[in-house]
């Protein structure tokens, strides 16, 4: 019985030493998935800040005045993909006008674009024509630069305006507005009542008017960058501008003082003859009744003259 009791207590024994370390590995297990689980949540802050830094990094790079897209990084805005509205003024004299004008409209139209407006105007001096050409952006400083060969270049102006960020920003606000509209038209589908439907039918006709207005604005701007507009003046061998050769001297002015003296004159018979008629219709009859009233006042006979009383004779003294 001694034998089996000291069995019994040695097998006890064993049990409990193996619990005691099954329970030290398990410990042991736990803390080391404790330890990776904050080194992961570590490594993930460590990673977090350093992308934040590089997409603040990238959006220095790209400038303050790049625009920024939700969830997307700055877009490539590359000189060849921005919107550039060009627009020149031209003067240039030539030795025959009439065949200039042609030679500048054939440019305008190889280059791809057309004539937006012709105007010529001829006097005694000489001959001027007036072109607007309208030309692809891609073209311009090409049909610029054949222009100015026609003849002797008096003026050039070339000006641009950058609307990237305003064509942008229509994206969007088209983008937006679109998704208005159909949310409009979404609830005017679950409209039960009149008064739900009256208001819902007004605040889509409103939604769309924005819409189509906000469309308007991008087709023009579109048409503005798609084609540059060039002013050309084509001026003959005589013309002469007021900045090149100022018009001074007593000839000028005394030209100029005869004008002001027509005109003047002019506007005085102007005002006349718009009040001779009421001169007439007033005048006349008034004259008529100041002559008719001085003959009668001289046909009416002068009052008697009264003799004065006699004098009493002077009496003597006594």
């Amino acid at each position: 019985m001694e034998e089996g009791t000291g069995m019994d207590g040695r097998r006890a024994r064993r049990r409990g030493t193996a619990l005691v370390a099954a329970g030290v590995v398990a410990l042991l297990a736990l803390a080391g998935c404790g330890s990776g689980d904050s080194g992961g949540a570590r490594d993930s802050a460590a990673v977090a800040p350093g992308g934040q830094e590089g997409a603040a990094a990238d959006q220095n790079k790209a400038g303050p005045g790049a625009p920024e897209q939700a969830g997307a990084g700055a877009p490539d805005l590359r000189v060849d993909q921005r919107a550039i509205i060009y627009t020149g003024t031209m003067r240039v004299q030539v030795d025959d006008v009439d065949a200039a004008a042609r030679e500048a409209t054939a440019t305008a139209t190889r280059a791809g674009g057309f004539v937006g407006g012709d105007e010529r105007r001829s006097s005694a001096a000489d001959a001027v024509a007036e072109l607007q050409l309208r030309v692809p952006a891609a073209k311009f400083n090409e049909v610029v630069d054949e222009i100015a060969k026609l003849g002797r270049q008096q003026r050039r102006d070339i000006k641009t305006e950058d609307v990237t960020e305003e064509t942008i920003d229509l994206d969007a606000r088209i983008t937006s507005q679109r998704a208005r509209v159909e949310s409009a038209r979404r609830l005017l589908a679950r409209a039960t009542s009149i008064t739900d439907l009256v208001s819902l039918e007004n605040e889509l006709a409103r939604r769309e008017a924005d819409l189509a207005s906000l469309e308007a604005k991008k087709r023009r701007l579109a048409d503005l960058t798609a084609l540059s507009t060039i002013t050309v003046s084509l001026v003959g061998p005589d013309a002469t501008t007021a900045e090149e050769e100022p018009e001074t001297g007593f000839l000028v002015g005394l030209a100029a003082g005869w004008k002001v003296f027509l005109a003047s004159m002019t506007l005085l018979l102007t005002v006349l003859g718009a009040l001779l008629p009421w001169l007439i219709a007033f005048g006349v009859p008034l004259t008529v009744l100041l002559v008719v009233l001085r003959r009668r006042r001289r046909r009416q006979p002068a009052p008697p003259v009264s003799a004065p009383p006699p004098v009493p004779a002077a009496r003597s003294a006594p």
